[in-house]
């Protein structure tokens, strides 16, 4: 079975003839399903996009969001849409639950969340658009302007952490019936869940960026689950940091990060 496997595309900088042009390279590999990592679109397009892939590619599209998918909208909002999708093909993972690719491989998946554990964050001048434009991270820093953020960085860390802690808790009892049950798990992920797999122009990201683009908690659950299951291959895909490169952090647990450029959606082909 071949699947196609994107990140990070962001079709709402992308001229809707060259969407068509890579819906039609995906049919033209042959692939019988298409995994997206999130960045699709923003909260006000997405479903739009969305629907425009599946009326063009007619397969399975499965897919976990990523933080620009809530720009310019609220979390809560969002993932209700998401579960509310009407089409047998377009397949949200975190509702969707367990997927069964071949006899021996299951997909699973959560887009996760940068949860400010790994790096500096506290002290990091870096402020990145989520903290702006996403309406539950605003709230928590109550205003519009960059020194506000600044000035309730504790209130927005403990917030980014509970994001990460749910995304863990949601994927965990998934993650654990694909390892018991299958000898082969894909993992689609958005935001990279270890330091080691955050990857940015082909070196690993320093300590001011790694709180935004690292998902701490569930690296730390990946570890304790693929652990307790050695004889099952765990390959986890994600992207986030538009930068590609690989990481071995267990020997049954493979973590892969896809490259991106913001008006150029691309993929890669998946043998399984």
């Amino acid at each position: 079975m071949k699947i196609a496997w994107a990140t990070d595309i962001h079709l709402h900088f992308v001229k809707e003839t060259r969407v068509a042009e890579f819906c039609s390279r995906v049919l033209e590999s042959r692939a019988e399903a298409l995994l997206i990592g999130g960045d699709i679109a923003e909260a006000i397009d997405l479903e739009e996009w969305l629907r425009f892939l599946d009326q063009h590619l007619e397969r399975p599209i499965y897919f976990v969001l990523g933080n620009h998918d809530y720009y310019r909208g609220d979390i809560s909002t969002v993932r209700n849409r998401m579960r509310g999708l009407k089409s047998r093909r377009l397949h949200w993972l975190p509702h969707t639950g367990l997927v069964r690719l071949t006899p021996s491989t299951a997909l699973v998946g959560h887009g996760g969340w940068g949860d400010a554990r790994l790096g500096e964050f506290l002290g990091s001048p870096v402020i990145l658009n989520d903290y702006l434009r996403i309406e539950d991270l605003r709230g928590s820093t109550q205003e519009k302007r960059l020194p506000d953020v600044h000035g309730n960085k504790e209130r927005l860390q403990k917030r980014l952490g509970k994001l990460g802690d749910d995304a863990a808790a949601t994927l965990r009892p998934v993650l654990s019936e694909a390892a018991r049950d299958f000898s082969d798990v894909i993992v689609l992920t958005h935001v990279p869940p270890f330091r080691e797999a955050c990857w940015h122009e082909g070196k690993i990201s320093d300590e001011n960026w790694l709180p935004g683009f690292t998902c701490k908690a569930m690296g730390d659950m990946l570890l304790e689950v693929v652990s307790a299951h050695p004889n099952c291959n765990v390959r986890v895909l994600c992207g986030h940091t538009h930068g590609s490169g690989e990481a071995r952090i267990l020997p049954n647990l493979h973590v892969r990060t896809g490259g991106a450029e913001y008006g150029d959606p691309r993929f890669e082909l998946l043998d399984l």
